[in-house]
């Protein structure tokens, strides 16, 4: 669970690698873009650009390089040539990359075209969600001030927050000690160390919380048919603080 520096340090050039991943997307025309064009197009940059590996692909037998979770699909959506990205919609496109034996894990929810106004306010919250949580993270702070920091945030603007989902510990392997929750209370949960390294990605309903599991094994869609926005960020316990591995350009210093 406890990574050292120097694993930290490789941690760090995968998620550097990540962010330029998105970075790359942020550049692409993805209106009219099929969601399994997308992944071929990040496949490529991935392995062909960055001689890194697409970690998601091959784990748990899933066959492409990332999730492409449009409208009411709340996590794990599968590219495929049929889903065309239309004006209006939003997608979260969440990717794994590793190199060196260590695995990065972001996601980011792009708005699509012309993005009505209460599909954008979903979106900026759970972005502002999400940084409530990376700025509990400290060397003492327990895991439920995480999870309340987006929960507070969440629902005081008037959205329920997925709890069938959560993030997790991350290095060698995807999933690690511990699983990080998106909601709780304050003072509750596992001590926070220096050295521990994990995902935080709260998945945000514009309605009810609860999810639906599609017939293809994957795909999570909400039960009341609204929208879902998620993000998702790798961060590090540091000596005095948190240390976002994945962190954007685009974000500055969140």
């Amino acid at each position: 669970m406890i990574k050292t520096p120097a694993e930290v340090e490789l941690m760090a050039e995968a998620g550097r690698l990540l962010a330029s991943v998105f970075e790359h997307l942020d550049e692409q025309t993805l209106i009219g873009m099929s969601t399994l064009e997308v992944n071929d197009r990040v496949e490529a940059f991935i392995v062909d650009e960055l001689d890194a590996r697409p970690a998601s692909k091959g784990q748990y037998g899933y066959g492409f390089v990332l999730n492409s979770s449009r409208n009411d699909v709340i996590c794990h959506g599968v590219p495929s040539a049929d889903e065309v990205l239309a004006d209006g919609d939003i997608v979260n496109l969440d990717i794994t990359l590793e190199k060196h034996g260590f695995i990065a894990d972001s996601s980011k929810t792009y708005l699509i075209g012309d993005v009505a106004a209460p599909a954008k306010r979903l979106v900026r919250t759970t972005r502002e969600a999400l940084w409530k949580g990376i700025r509990a993270v400290r060397p003492g702070a327990r895991l439920g001030d995480i999870g309340h920091a987006i929960e507070h945030h969440a629902r005081r603007a008037g959205y329920s927050v997925v709890r069938e989902y959560c993030g997790h510990g991350i290095g060698r392997e995807m999933h690690e000690a511990p699983q990080v929750l998106h909601y709780g209370k304050r003072g509750t949960g596992l001590t926070l160390k220096e050295g521990m390294v994990f995902t935080i990605e709260p998945m945000i309903n514009q309605g009810r919380r609860e999810v639906l599991e599609g017939d293809d094994g994957w795909t999570v869609v909400t039960a009341d048919g609204k929208l879902s926005a998620q993000f998702e960020h790798t961060v590090a316990v540091t000596k005095d603080g948190v240390r976002v591995l994945t962190l954007r350009a685009e974000e500055g210093r969140g």
